[in-house]
């Protein structure tokens, strides 16, 4: 019988079909491009090979084709009858998140993954901070998803994918030096994965070493196909590295080229959180406000994301508008957050409505209640999902509310609370 990389038997017959299925897969683990070519290949060789239409489904939903990933779903279900049990079992996990049903999905993963603890493509919609349990809005996210992962490591230690997603709950977690050693271990074994250059440039951001970063970044991109899941959002991690650095003419010339709505090339989740996280970043730094490029983005993030309904990207919708200056636009981004936690729609509570209104004060230059707010729900952003990384854009408003306010004490306070990272802050004033 034929397996699959990680010994798990497949219900085929066709080497062609196992071999484009492993190499889809490895693709879409990875972030390399080609994955859904490569398991289109494989579905063509064996047009009833169920998990290779699941993979192929979730390969598209990755990039946001949802129709077409709904309905490759659909096929892998029909099919999935056919197949032996844990493909069943394999195909319901991984269809359960592009059908729409992300609690019924984490809990079918967490089922299959007791009996079939190597079978990653089922584990990785789970991992990283984008994934079923980041973006579950729970509080205790980090050392949920590293308990996750702890309970496969007796099974896939050894594996190039689980090294890397693991070296990234290290680092959510403040574990600096093993993430790493996980990180150095996970790429050796597989240089070309974007996701792991991606988790290496976060594990080096946290420990404070931006130039490192940003050579690996230059070094590492030029191979990685423009098309790639990752370049957009590994362009982003340049940009921010060159603007710590001080280096703002190639921050700027990196965002206009390869991360600004048109000039880059990625989901649009990425898309519309990376170009308002640069831009406010920017300012927060001391750079000149660029009313046309926030524009450009808050026009992009309302038109792909229309309504309330994922928190890490209505946080930046409503941060856009802020940006922009434009108040009827945040007026229905803020009465859209209100109203979806209030119903209890909102995973993460009544956060998301928080943060907005923090980052809607300090626009409007109320940097009093822009502290208060943010001050009080600094501790849940968390729940937003998204990185630590990521989520600094909430604490480096809030030093920078301090500073403009005269309280450069409290600004210094909170730098120093950092007792696990040590990341550069750009903040104007700060030093």
């Amino acid at each position: 019988m034929l397996t699959d990389r990680y010994g798990l038997a497949l219900t085929t017959s066709s080497p062609a079909a196992r071999d484009a299925y492993v190499a889809g897969c490895d693709c879409t683990l990875s972030a390399a491009y080609g994955d859904a070519a490569l398991l289109t290949r494989a579905v063509e060789a064996d047009p009833d090979f169920a998990v290779a239409h699941a993979a192929l489904a979730r390969a598209k939903f990755l990039v946001a084709e949802v129709p077409a990933a709904r309905a490759a779903a659909a096929r892998a279900r029909e099919l999935a009858p056919k197949a032996s049990p844990r493909e069943q079992s394999h195909v319901d996990a991984l269809c359960l998140s592009i059908e729409g049903k992300p609690v019924e999905a984490l809990a079918a993963t967490r089922a299959h993954l007791a009996e079939h603890p190597r079978d990653a493509m089922v584990a990785a919609p789970a991992t990283g901070v984008f994934g079923l349990i980041g973006f579950s809005g729970r509080q205790g996210r980090e050392p949920e998803q590293l308990e996750f992962l702890e309970a496969l490591k007796p099974h896939l230690a050894d594996d190039w994918w689980f090294q890397i997603v693991y070296a990234f709950a290290l680092e959510e977690m403040g574990r600096l030096d093993e993430a790493l050693t996980w990180i150095e271990r996970g790429m050796a074994g597989f240089p070309k994965s974007a996701h792991g250059a991606h988790i290496k440039a976060h594990v080096l951001y946290e420990m404070g070493e931006n130039r490192a970063g940003l050579d690996y970044l230059d070094s590492w991109l030029p191979a990685y196909e423009r098309q790639g899941l990752m370049h957009c959002h590994i362009s982003w991690h340049i940009a921010l590295f060159a603007l710590v650095l001080g280096d703002t003419e190639r921050a700027w010339n990196v965002y206009r080229a390869q991360v600004h709505p048109g000039g880059s090339w990625g989901p649009a989740l990425n898309v519309a959180t990376d170009g308002p996280s640069f831009l406010w970043r920017a300012e927060l730094a001391g750079q000149q406000r660029r009313p046309e490029l926030w524009r450009e983005v808050t026009d992009y993030a309302l038109k792909m994301f229309p309504k309330a309904g994922v928190a890490f990207v209505d946080v930046h919708r409503a941060l856009a508008c802020v940006g922009c200056e434009d108040r009827d636009g945040l007026a229905t981004v803020a009465a859209e957050l209100e109203e979806r936690a209030a119903s209890g729609r909102s995973p993460a509570g009544d956060v998301v409505p928080r943060i907005a209104r923090g980052f809607a004060a300090y626009g409007r230059g109320d940097l009093a209640g822009a502290i208060a707010t943010l001050e009080g729900v600094l501790p849940e952003t968390v729940r937003i999902g998204g990185s630590r990384a990521q989520r600094d854009l909430v604490e480096n408003t809030l030093i920078a509310a301090y500073l403009k306010s005269g309280r450069a004490a409290d600004a210094k306070r909170m730098v120093a609370a950092h007792a696990d990272r040590r990341p550069a802050v750009p903040v104007a004033g700060l030093a």
